[in-house]
């Protein structure tokens, strides 16, 4: 397999924690004025979609990602939580709306190998990400294709929950794995949920490149200041 062209994912930081925002944090009423708050200090921004029955929550749409990408220069992960039987048309569809990277679920069984074929033809870098309850070992057969692979800590879209006390030995799991894949271009390893200010220690420590940040940024007394604490671990 001939390895993906550079990418703006290969000029990622490499030295420090990678600042991925969670849009569904932000203010959602003023989200072009508070994208515009944090544009310079966020790296990605993450999205969250979907469905109401593949996660319990139902959120984004392609108009929203349409809308923040005409406001921010950032690239846009979006990280699809949806059904099977709709995962190619949101594919389409949010490729279609400005989307730089889509992760879908390693649990998207059916139609994981026609997704990352779809996303291949479409120009969109791929990504996948894994249920908190789901063996990491199930990554390794797409580990070569993916740019980005995402460990939830928490059950999959609802917010405020605690960090689930594997987190730490399924992302050294992980890393193994990816360095492992063969796959000749950067790779990078992401936890998301359960973040906090004392577990993102534990997670740079685990190997993850970058961590989802919500509340823990968009509500930051002072997002400077948060911003030095990520970058110094």
């Amino acid at each position: 397999m001939t390895a993906p062209a550079k990418t703006w994912i290969d000029d990622l930081p490499k030295d420090r924690l990678i600042a991925e925002f969670s849009v569904w944090s932000a203010d959602l009423v003023r989200l072009a004025d508070d994208l515009a708050r944090v544009e310079p200090h966020v790296d990605v921004l993450h999205i969250d979609v979907a469905d109401g029955h593949f996660a319990p929550a139902m959120l984004f749409f392609p108009d929203l990602v349409a809308g923040v990408r005409r406001v921010s220069r950032r690239p846009i992960h979006v990280h699809l939580m949806v059904a099977d039987t709709v995962l190619l048309s949101q594919i389409e569809q949010f490729a279609d709306a400005g989307s730089d990277l889509i992760s879908i679920h390693v649990e998207n069984d059916s139609v994981a190998d026609a997704a990352l074929d779809l996303l291949d033809r479409r120009g969109v870098a791929a990504g996948m990400v894994l249920r908190v309850e789901t063996p990491v070992e199930r990554i390794r057969r797409h580990a070569a294709r993916l740019r980005f692979v995402t460990l939830l800590g928490t059950a999959i879209g609802v917010k405020g929950q605690g960090l689930d006390e594997k987190a730490g030995a399924r992302l050294q799991e992980a890393r193994k794995i990816i360095a492992e894949s063969g796959a000749g271009h950067r790779v990078v390893l992401a936890a998301d949920g359960g973040i906090r200010e004392h577990t993102v220690p534990l997670l740079r420590q685990s190997g993850a490149e970058t961590v989802v940040l919500g509340s823990l940024a968009f509500n930051a007394p002072s997002l400077e200041e948060r911003m030095s604490w990520l970058h110094s671990l």
